[in-house]
Order: C-alpha cells, then sequence, then structure tokens
C-alpha cells in the first residue's frame, strides 16, 4: 500500500507518539491525518502524513484542514465562554431572554445552560430536516424557535448532535449580532492565529482534506443493540439499563433523523457544507491551530498581553452541570460543563474518547479529538480524514492520548 511519510516536528521527549502516528499511517489505518501537543505554552508536537483524497493524490501537508464535526462544538462553547467573560451572557437565565420567540410551545422556561449541556429536549426537527440548503441557518432556527420540545427541557440530557449548532448559534448571535463563525474569527482565530473556522470561503476548498465516510445505516448500528429490550431491567447493571432505556425511547433516531430525499442538503465535502456555518458540525481546522486553541485556554487564557478567557471562567464553564444518562447516545455516562465535554471517571466504553482528570474538550464522528487540560497546561488535537467502525473510531487518538499522559 502506497504511504506518505510523516512529517513534521517532534521533541525527543515525545518519541513515542511520533511512533504510534508513524504506524498509524505507514498501516493505512489513517489515510491521512495530523496531531499536535501544546505543552506549558511550547508546541512539543506537529506531525502529519498521508493524504488528503481517498486516491492518493494529494499529499497532507502541516496546514491541511479537515472538517472535525462535533469537535466544532467546544470551539462554539469558547464563544459562549468569551461572552460569559464580558458580562454579557448569564447562562442560568433562560433563553427567551436573548430570544423572545423562542418561548413558545412549552420551551418557555428552558435556561441558555440547557442548550449548552444537551438538556433542552430539541436533539431533532419534529417536523423532520428542513428542505433548504445548509447555508440558510435561518431556516433551522426558525424551524427549532417554532416548535415543540422532544422531551422536557431540563428533565433529561440527550446529545443535541445537529442542533445544538443553530440553538446555541442563534444565542451567540442575538447577542452580539454576529455569527458564530465572524466572532470566532474576529474576537478567538485572527487575534491568536489559531488556524480554524467555522464557515469556510471557495479560497480555503484547495487547502482541505475530503473526509472518506462510512455509509450511514443508522438502523443496523442500534438493531444488534434492540434485543436488550427484552432482558428484566431488574436483571441488568446501572448502564445497561440505561442503555435498555434509551432504545425504547428512540431519541438516537430523533437526533441522527435521515436526510429526507429531496431536503436539497448536500454532502460534507460539497462546498454548500463547507460554506455554511453549523457551529456543532463543520467547522474545519488544523490539528496545529486547535492545540493551540487549547493550549493558551489551558495556560490562563492568555498570550501575547491579549486574553480569550481568565482561569476563573474557564473553571466556571467546564464545572460539570451535566452528566446522563444520556438519552441519544444509549444511556451513556457523558459528562459536560457548558458545551465542553468534560472528564468523566465512570465511563469505561472502550469506543469512548479517553480523558483525564483536568479534561475539558469534544470528539467528532469522524474520529477527530481536541481537548485541554488545565492541570497540565495541555492542549492536545488529532484529527483525520478516515472515519472508522465505532469499534475503532478513536484507536490512533485514544493510543496517543495514553502514551502522552504516560510522559507529563
Amino acid at each position: 500500500m502506497e504511504t506518505f511519510p510523516v512529517a513534521g516536528y517532534c521533541h525527543p521527549k515525545f518519541h513515542k507518539i511520533e511512533t504510534i502516528f508513524s504506524e498509524a499511517i505507514k498501516s493505512g489505518h489513517e489515510l491521512g491525518a495530523s496531531v499536535a501537543i501544546e505543552h506549558e505554552g511550547e508546541m512539543v508536537v506537529n506531525l502529519f502524513g498521508g493524504h488528503k483524497d481517498e486516491k492518493r493524490e494529494k499529499v497532507w501537508e502541516q496546514n491541511t484542514w479537515v472538517n472535525v464535526f462535533s469537535v466544532t462544538k467546544a470551539v462554539t462553547a469558547t464563544c459562549i465562554a468569551k461572552l460569559i467573560e464580558e458580562g454579557k451572557l448569564d447562562c442560568n437565565e433562560k433563553v427567551t431572554t436573548y430570544w423572545p420567540e423562542y418561548g413558545n410551545n412549552g420551551k418557555e422556561d428552558t435556561k441558555v445552560s440547557d442548550f449548552l449541556c444537551h438538556r433542552a429536549g430539541m436533539f431533532g426537527f419534529s417536523e423532520g430536516i428542513p428542505i433548504t440548503n445548509w447555508t440558510k441557518f435561518e431556516h433551522f432556527s426558525e424551524a427549532l424557535e417554532k416548535q415543540k420540545p422532544i422531551r422536557e427541557p431540563g428533565s433529561s440530557q440527550g446529545y443535541h448532535a445537529l442542533t445544538y449548532g443553530w440553538l446555541v448559534g442563534e444565542i451567540i448571535k442575538r447577542i452580539d449580532g454576529r455569527s458564530v463563525g465572524q466572532y470566532f474569527e474576529e474576537e478567538i482565530a485572527a487575534p491568536f492565529g489559531i488556524d480554524f473556522k467555522i464557515g469556510l470561503t471557495p479560497d480555503d476548498f484547495s487547502n482541505c482534506a475530503d473526509m472518506i465516510m462510512l455509509e450511514r445505516d443508522d438502523d443496523a448500528q442500534v438493531f444488534p443493540l434492540e434485543k436488550i429490550k427484552y432482558i428484566p431491567s431488574f436483571l441488568l447493571p446501572r448502564q445497561l439499563k440505561n442503555m435498555k432505556n434509551a432504545i425504547i425511547g428512540g431519541d438516537f433516531y430523533w437526533a441522527f433523523q435521515s436526510i429526507a430525499q429531496g431536503a436539497g442538503l448536500t454532502g460534507v465535502n460539497d462546498p454548500e457544507w463547507r460554506c455554511a456555518e453549523i457551529p456543532s458540525a463543520n467547522g474545519h481546522g488544523s490539528a496545529e491551530g486547535l492545540a493551540k486553541l487549547y493550549g493558551i485556554l489551558s495556560s490562563g487564557g492568555s498570550r501575547n498581553n491579549k486574553k480569550i478567557i481568565s482561569p476563573q471562567t474557564l473553571d466556571l464553564v467546564t464545572t460539570q452541570i451535566s452528566n446522563g444518562p444520556d438519552t441519544v447516545l444509549m444511556g451513556g455516562d457523558v459528562a459536560f460543563g457548558l458545551g465542553y465535554m468534560l472528564y468523566n471517571q465512570t465511563a469505561r466504553v472502550e469506543e469512548s474518547p479517553k480523558h483525564t482528570k483536568g479534561y475539558f474538550g469534544h470528539a467528532g464522528i469522524g474520529g477527530a479529538v481536541a481537548y485541554g487540560d488545565k492541570n497540565k497546561k495541555l492542549g492536545f488535537a488529532f484529527v483525520c480524514n478516515k472515519e472508522h467502525k465505532i469499534r475503532e473510531l478513536y484507536k490512533t487518538s485514544n493510543q496517543i492520548s495514553k502514551a502522552l499522559h504516560a510522559l507529563i
């Protein structure tokens, strides 16, 4: 199998990480990928290798961007954190304080924090995904504004896989006037030199890797688990009981509902998706850019006399406010602060990203993982362009993270 050798920089102390990453590329497990690690303000690892396309004609370079899917949620959460820092947003307030039209059909008492920790009960579209195109942000936010919640707001945690972006994005737009993509670019990316965007321009496309996605068959993923419905609950341990309840509830299908034929929505490598601003799912960037963002946040929130947020605000937004059981993610104990996934000592699912105490960040369905560790002043990012089946989805990033935390 033709491969492209790994390039970039790795501090000698972290040679084990270079070995793991190189094997992932050379074996063909990863088509193309990059990993970057910032520790105590220094970029100690910045490696890249493989190819940007399935035909292996375009070499992955240091500044190659790729769609990182739900890793985008935590980048959006950083925008929220900055608004909190500036005194413009109180997440304990009702959504209607900032978005009055949202207060209807049983959503009147929804808090902003419910959006951010996936407790708003709005993890799908009750009338199906709008027949429109991805660039029409307002079509999605208005549909959510009008509908009834699927679950009572605040009553349970159900991962808002796509809808998080339009809900949280609308809050940012109502407060600041700018879209999430524009806010992040002007307030964080440009001032701090962070290689990441939510909403590309056509000029960015040549720098992007193509995502090679698995064929979507949500029924096939869930069906093997359906048998658990017939096992009496008293025979099941707590986590399997939560899984049973989640499968019976069917929230997974709402959150990952199929796109209706003729809806006008395109695939993740198409210009329409790339140019849209979907603050839950279509951020594009490099591992270096994400590692730098988390490195700054984990090291006090400031650099070169410019500040994103204070350590106090970071502590606030990374305080756990929900921990499942998540009715969308098969009853899993997934912990959230204000938009960030957090370390969870009870998580034991092998295919999940491995977290450590002090961790805050997010993972994406394509295999990307980016996080900070405020205890170790660490910024980490692994990005790739080949989606794997669930059992191997985070194989490379988990191996690297395990080696990293054995070294620092």
